[in-house]
């Protein structure tokens, strides 16, 4: 047992040394097959909250590794006609794991106790993509120079397998041997009669249009409850119109979120339909512009409203379009982020109306993640173009570029931004600007 510690560490520093103190028996797989598993069974339930359940997924995903070790060994001992390399790779491989295994657990302990300068805490899941292929490569590297690979085929190899175990471990975290409760939302009886004086009061609040000066009204709906990053988007967009193009007053934002359930009205058609017919009221409809951006999934022709345990229509295109010309509001500014949202543009276009959508009508946009404040297209359009160009056509041009060039970068398919806009719109697009930007005074 000492010795295949003392040979794993040999394998870590890249020293071929490991294959003169491995003892690759039977017994000696069996035993460190049981320590890897208890190590990954004890950081999971670690890394794990306190209302946890036996994940068979997560057990499954751990397994796939040490088998395919075995193979390796049995491939090779083929290969080579040496009946002893038949456990030398799984062996090095499951003490590799769990002392790895431990250090992480080590490490999570700490964290949970507070032991941990805070700015660790961003890092630590990188360390631990870092840790889980430094064994992987190191144990690739011993065999590469044991077995004599030429150069070209270490490095075509070590790459190769740097991509999939960096893949592998990324997705795998998301499926750990002890996982974590689903927490249903809950909506107490307060917030749920709350929800319609919420929807009047913010509703009253909206400020009349001005004489002689073209209004923007600026309304964001945020329709999958489900991930931050739809909350957020439309929070801090608001929060920019508000404060960079003078919408303060004249802003709305219809939040699905169950953290958000009683301050903020939800998003459903219910409200979006109650918000335009009173921002119409409210503004001159021939004069003034409404901004409306959406930001959730999506599927061709529909954009997904949920906020759990609430039963939700989804927002079609046909109906947005009638429930916008219902409103009878001329001027339009349509943003729309989400999967598929360039199949809104046939149904929502007008000569009064420019609108832009995050992905093509057959594509997938991407950036939707609980981590992130921001879609991809959110964070291209809304976060850097606009504050940069302050219009609207070089800053989607410049968006689209940066779209591009990220989700080249991530090996994704193109999402392809579409932007379409009406002849009178593009006439009047630059006048309705100079207001904007005025606004802010």
């Amino acid at each position: 047992m000492l010795a295949n510690i003392r040979a794993t560490g040999y394998m870590l520093i890249g020293s071929g040394k490991a294959f003169y103190w491995v003892k690759p028996t039977t017994g000696q797989f069996f035993l460190f097959t049981i320590t890897a598993l208890l190590s990954n069974f004890l950081f999971s339930w670690l890394a794990a909250d306190e209302a946890t359940h036996f994940n068979q997924q997560g057990l499954i995903s751990y397994i796939v590794w040490p088998m395919v070790m075995l193979m390796a060994g049995l491939i090779l001992a083929k290969r080579h006609h040496n009946a002893m390399l038949i456990f030398v790779p799984s062996i090095l491989w499951l003490v590799a794991d769990t002392l790895m295994a431990l250090v992480q657990s080590g490490i999570q302990w700490a964290g949970k106790f507070g032991w941990l300068p805070e700015v660790t805490y961003p890092l630590i899941k990188l360390l631990f993509n870092v840790l889980f292929v430094w064994q992987a490569l190191s144990l690739l590297w011993i065999f590469g120079k044991k077995l004599h690979w030429s150069w070209l085929e270490r490095v075509l190899i070590l790459l190769g397998a740097f991509a999939v175990f960096s893949v592998w471990q990324s997705n795998v975290q998301s499926q750990p041997i002890f996982q974590s409760d689903p927490i249903q939302p809950m909506i107490t009886e307060a917030d749920f009669y709350a929800q319609p004086i919420l929807l009047d009061n913010m509703l009253a609040q909206l400020e009349p249009q001005r004489s002689h000066i073209k209004d923007w009204y600026f309304l964001g709906v945020a329709g999958h409850g489900e991930q931050e990053v739809f909350r957020s988007e439309i929070e801090q967009t608001k929060e920019y119109f508000d404060d960079q193009f003078g919408t303060q007053g004249r802003s709305l934002a219809l939040i699905n979120n169950a953290n958000t359930f009683s301050r903020l009205p939800i998003a459903s058609k219910t409200s979006i339909d109650r918000a335009l017919q009173t921002i119409a009221k409210k503004m001159d409809v021939n004069e003034d512009v409404l901004f409306l951006t959406i930001t959730s999934h999506g599927a061709d022709g529909i954009l997904e409203m949920s906020n759990p345990p609430l039963e939700l229509e989804e927002v079609d295109a046909p109906w947005l379009r009638q429930t916008l010309d219902k409103s009878g509001i001329k001027w339009r500014v349509i943003v729309l982020s989400a999967c598929y949202s360039g199949s809104f543009i046939d149904a929502l276009k007008t000569p009064n109306t420019l609108i832009i959508t995050a992905s093509a009508k057959d594509k997938s946009s991407f950036g939707c993640s609980n981590e992130a404040e921001w879609t991809y297209f959110g964070q291209a359009f809304f976060a850097e173009s606009l504050p940069k160009f302050r219009h609207f056509l070089p800053a989607f041009e410049d968006a689209k570029q940066s779209i591009a060039k990220r989700e080249n970068r991530m090996g994704f398919e193109p999402s392809q931004p579409q932007l379409a806009i009406g002849e009178q719109m593009r006439l009047m697009l630059p006048e309705f600007e100079k207001s904007l930007a005025k606004s802010k005074t």
